[in-house]
Order: structure tokens, then sequence, then C-alpha cells
């Protein structure tokens, strides 16, 4: 139940926030005097609607977006304008009628909306709701993600994958962990007779226990339960090597010591929190934010690369948890934070799409906001350019000559995110 409140309160903030887009092009285009008709939560059918000061407000059907119609946004524009008659692009109040810096501002604006609720976002969450310490993440209980069956002696990376070999069962010495028939979520609490700590200490216990047989105490739930277990010794990767993918690993980054054969599941719950007050709340936000649109252009240029995933996910591969996600997907990672109380991640998840959308939102393409912006600034680089050298007006860009490539833009995005949303129903990313 948690879960599934936890999915419609992510979805309706996603609502939110593209009702918060389409009002930024709404307030600008008011507030510079051009004339918008219609604002719209949701399409298809309308729910209800009603009329003020010349502008239609209302809910349709399908809480899929929303959509503002701000006349002449196209010198194209066709409308008819039901009190003149006219076409809407005769209007003096037609939106490409204004100075290009003006327009600019109107449809930056729905970006520009994406990331102030980043900002607000990322704000809140540095100074109050505050954020796990990772730098005590030796100091917390051992909580046992993955389990290995068995122990690689050696450190060997595959040169076909670049990732680190897995053990071979057959020929490798059986994991403690097996041993000992450890579960996920179990907390380790003693070597023996040694307290465990965090994960420093275990790495410290087990490296001075090598070819023993020890005690392994641990806790499952509300049980104490305890077993013996050989520790094999193996070639292991210093503590803090993070930030090195397998095939850069170098011996002086390897260390012997034993293994228990276990991923370490460090959770937010188990660090402390780390509060920064209102006034350092902004530096961290500032900093959060450009590591966050560093990420974003780089899963931009990954995007290509992660497709035949999708594909393989809808056949029922395992789903590559790097793989993009739509807003079924998202809302659905929502619910699970939701529910397990991860606020942090949460609100981070939550900026992190709203920095997607308002840069997805500027590329130079049609019918992206950003395409407007690039065919406004074009005409008028056209026209200065015509004035001086005493050549008459260019005009307008024919939005009708570009609609092939608007079509094949929406073609492509449509394909995503059908492949997307197929990939999120039938084989979703989940946390656990």
């Amino acid at each position: 139940m948690t879960f599934a409140l936890g999915v419609v309160v992510f979805a309706l903030g996603i609502l939110i926030a593209v009702g918060l887009h389409e009002a930024g092009h709404f307030w600008t285009a008011r507030w510079f005097g051009m004339k918008a008709t219609r604002f719209f939560i949701g399409f298809g059918p309308t729910i209800f609607a009603f009329k003020r000061k010349g502008v239609e407000y209302g809910l349709k059907a399908l809480p899929f977006g929303a959509f503002v119609k701000i006349v002449g946004m196209t010198p194209n524009e066709e409308d008819v304008d039901p009190e003149t008659g006219k076409p809407g692009s005769d209007d003096p109040r037609a939106m490409w009628r204004y100075p290009v810096w003006k327009r600019t501002i109107v449809m930056a604006a729905g970006s520009i909306t994406h990331f102030a609720l980043a900002l607000v976002t990322l704000w809140v969450l540095f100074s109050f709701v505050g954020i796990p310490d990772v730098t005590k993440a030796n100091q917390v209980p051992v909580r046992v993600g993955a389990i290995s069956q068995c122990v690689s002696p050696t450190y060997v990376v595959d040169p076909q994958t670049k990732a680190q070999k897995p053990c071979d069962p057959a020929k490798d010495p059986k994991s403690p962990a097996a041993q000992l028939g450890l579960q996920p979520g179990d907390i380790i609490l003693s070597i023996d007779g040694h307290a465990i700590g965090g994960n420093q200490a275990l790495r410290d216990e087990l490296k001075d226990d090598v070819g023993q047989t020890v005690t392994v105490q641990y806790k499952r739930g509300d049980q104490t339960l305890s077993g013996t277990a050989l520790i094999p010794e193996a070639q292991r990767l210093k503590l803090g090597i993070t930030d090195k993918t397998p095939d850069q690993i170098t011996p002086d980054d390897l260390e012997r010591g034993g293994m228990l054969g276990i991923s370490v599941d460090i959770r937010s719950s188990d660090l402390p929190v780390l509060r920064y007050g209102p006034a350092g709340g902004v530096g961290q936000t500032a900093s959060a934010t450009a590591t966050l649109v560093e990420r974003t252009f780089e899963s931009f240029k990954a995007i290509p690369g992660r497709i035949p995933n999708l594909f393989k996910a809808i056949l029922g591969e395992p789903r590559d948890p790097n793989t993009p996600v739509s807003v079924v997907g998202a809302s659905r990672i929502g619910g699970e934070l939701f529910a397990l109380g991860d606020w942090p991640t949460l609100l981070s998840l939550f900026a992190t799409l709203n920095l997607f959308f308002g840069i997805f939102n500027l590329f130079p393409l049609l019918p992206m906001d950003g395409g407007h912006i690039a065919i406004a600034w074009f005409e008028r680089i056209r026209s200065f350019i015509a004035a001086r050298m005493g050549r008459p007006d260019p005009g307008r860009v024919d939005y009708y000559k570009l609609a092939p490539i608007t079509l094949g833009v929406i073609g492509v995005l449509g394909v995503f995110v059908l492949l997307t949303m197929t990939a999120d129903f039938v084989n979703p990313i989940t946390l656990k």
C-alpha cells in the first residue's frame, strides 16, 4: 500500500513539474503582452474547463503532461481567432511579432522552471532533510548484500567484457558466506569474538584470519545466529579504490586478505544524517547541481549504446540497471524509495529528473523549446546580415518545410518512449 501511494505521489510530482513548465511559458508570454488562449493539464477528452479573461483553463482525462496555446508561436499559425475571425498570425499580439529576446525568454521559461524546481529541491534536501554522511560508511553495521558461492584467489579481468572474471565454483574455494548460509540482509556481529563495527573492521579481521576456521556471529531479523567457516586467501581491492573500472586496476590497487564472499549493503538509513542549514545548503546545492548537469550530459551520450539492452530486457533477459527509464519506471523507483522512507534519494531523483527535462527541452530541435529558440535567432541573424548587405529581409522561416525533420524527431522520441515504457512494464528496474 505504501509503495502504491509512493508511485502516485511521485507521478503527481512529475505532472506538477510539467504543469509548471507550461505555466512558465504562459506567465512570461502574458507578462510581455503576447496572446495566450488556452492552458490545460493533461490530454484527450476534457473533464472540465472554464474561461477567464479570454483564456480557457481546464483539465483533460489523460494525465500525461500539459499544454499552453500562445497565438502566433510560428508565422504559419493558422488558428482562427474566434473573436476577430482572422488567422492567429494576423493578431498584433501574435508571439512571432515580438522581439527575439522576448520570444527566447518565453520559450526558455519552461526549462528555467525545471531548473528552479531542481535547485529548490536540492536546497531543501541539503538544508533541512539532510543527506547520509558517506564518510561514516565504514562505521555502520556490515549488512550482507549479494552473496557469491565461491572466492577467486586472484583478481583477473576478462579482456572481452572489461569486468572482473567471476569465480569458478568447480575450482575455486567455497565462500565463507556460502559455508555459513548467509542471506541478504543479515548483519555481521562478530568473528571469533571480535566485534565487527564496520567494513574496515571486517576487512582487518579477515586479513588476520586467512586460512583459519572461525566462528561468525550474525543477526537475521530478531535472531542471533552463528556458524563456522574457513577463510580463504584472496587478492582483493584495497579499501577506497572506487574511482577505477576493473580494467584500470593495477597491482598497487590490490592486497592479499580474506574474503567472506559478500557485497556490503550500505543503506541510507544506516548512516548518520548530515544537514548544512539554509546558508550552507546554498553551496552544497551549487556543487551538486554542477555534478548532476555533468552526469546528465554523460547520460545523453550513453543512451544510444544502451538501446540494445532495452530490447534484451523486453525479451526477458535481466534488466540492466543502467538502461533508460520512462516516467513509469521513474515513478516505480520513486514509489520504492517512498516505501523505504529514503527521502534523500527520493528528492535527489526528483531534482535529477527536472534537470534532465530542462536540459533536454533546450536541445535545438523541433518540437522542443530549443528548436523554436534556434529558429528565432536564425531569423534574426539572417535578417541582420541581409540588412548589412542591402538585401530585402528574407522573412520568417517556413515551418512547413521543417515538418519532415520535426516528424522524424517526434518519431524517434516516440519509439524511445515506447521502448522504455514497455521495458518498465514487463521487466522493471527495482531497488530490490
